[in-house]
């Protein structure tokens, strides 16, 4: 509803859309004048890249719906490159957007450059503005509602992968899937920062030789991407990451894995494993126990139960626990059982029977 004083914007002089094929060469554009045209799902969700889709257009205002306008009211523009969707959206008056069909993998990251856009989703609402961007995933039951003169634009990043480096993050496969607090501050922090990326991105796009065209560079920006957003928006593991073990592992722990993993059969010295790491013994030890909560030797111990395990479960019925066991550094049967037990909730020999059975 317009406030005192002012005028609806089909009284006020016309201004071209900033969305059209000139300025955005590289997308795929599409403008509108009809109001049918837009709740008829025809020419909008033709532009879009999964035919199951249909994203339906209507004004809120209805006594426009059956006028005929001389320019476009609404624009649409949409470039697809590697993992990454990028679209603007504009419209000269408050329109109500619906989307019907199966659900998109993908999370979507909104900034409204001008108006307003509300995000209904589950039943709660968030409202975008200037300086308050939108987070989200696609799905059959959401819905948005832009104001009068609404300008935003949209990066979308698929679930996979922002799933597979969050799990990467974590070190540990995900219970719950995750979900972002639909409400992104743009005024600070690395939200700010996240802001910028965006930005960068759509005018990317919009050039003919920019990165969304180069492999190389693409893969870059969207590992650079994944992981801010999952940094620099609020979500259900952001408690997960904050507590240490989910920052970025560094490369000394990575190193210090493979190695054990390629000679836990062997005798290990800790000299070697920080040798392999590229770093101090010292060095080695904090680095476990800020980012794996053990100790090298910890870490050890639980790749050869591990290997055990993995060798039981092969079926290597010919072959007596107590030699497999042995091979990997285990002299002691009673400890090594017990130690088994308690890691995996079960003892060897009912790992090598299950296996035996299959």
């Amino acid at each position: 509803m317009d406030q005192p004083g002012e005028t609806h914007p089909r009284d006020r002089p016309y201004e071209a859309l900033a969305i059209d094929a000139v300025h955005l060469p590289t997308f795929n554009v599409v403008q509108a004048a009809d109001p049918a045209e837009l709740d008829s799902g025809s020419r909008v969700s033709d532009r879009f890249p999964t035919p199951s889709r249909v994203y339906k257009y209507r004004l809120r205002d209805r006594a426009l719906w059956r006028q005929r306008f001389d320019a476009p009211i609404f624009g649409l523009a949409i470039r697809g490159a590697g993992g990454i969707l990028a679209s603007h959206g504009e419209n000269r008056f408050a329109t109500d957007i619906v989307i019907e069909g199966e659900a998109e993998d993908y999370y979507g990251f909104a900034t409204i450059h001008r108006g307003r856009m509300r995000l209904i989703q589950n039943g709660d609402e968030a409202t975008g503005t200037a300086s308050h961007g939108l987070a989200y995933r696609t799905g059959p039951d959401m819905r948005f509602a832009t104001g009068d003169d609404s300008l935003r634009t949209n990066v979308f990043l698929k679930v996979g992968e922002v799933t597979t480096v969050l799990e990467h993050l974590l070190d540990a496969r995900l219970r719950r899937p995750l979900e972002f607090l639909p409400i992104v501050d743009w005024r600070g922090g690395l939200a700010g920062s996240l802001k910028r990326q965006l930005d960068l991105v759509m005018q990317e796009f919009a050039r003919p030789d920019g990165m969304a065209d180069n492999a190389v560079a693409l893969a870059s920006v969207i590992d650079l991407l994944t992981r801010l957003v999952l940094v620099a928006v609020p979500h259900n593991h952001a408690d997960q990451m904050a507590a240490g073990k989910a920052g970025a592992i560094p490369v000394y722990v990575r190193r210090a894995e493979d190695f054990l993993r390629a000679h836990c059969a062997e005798p290990i010295r800790m000299s070697q494993v920080a040798a392999a790491a590229g770093c101090s013994v010292r060095t080695l030890e904090a680095v476990f126990r800020q980012f794996r909560d053990t100790t090298p030797l910890g870490a050890l111990h639980g790749i050869r139960l591990e290997q055990v395990r993995r060798a039981l479960s092969d079926g290597a019925a010919d072959e007596p626990i107590s030699a497999i066991a042995l091979r990997h550094g285990f002299t002691n049967r009673s400890r090594f059982v017990a130690a088994f037990r308690r890691r995996f909730g079960e003892s060897p020999s009912d790992v090598l029977r299950r296996a035996s059975r299959s």
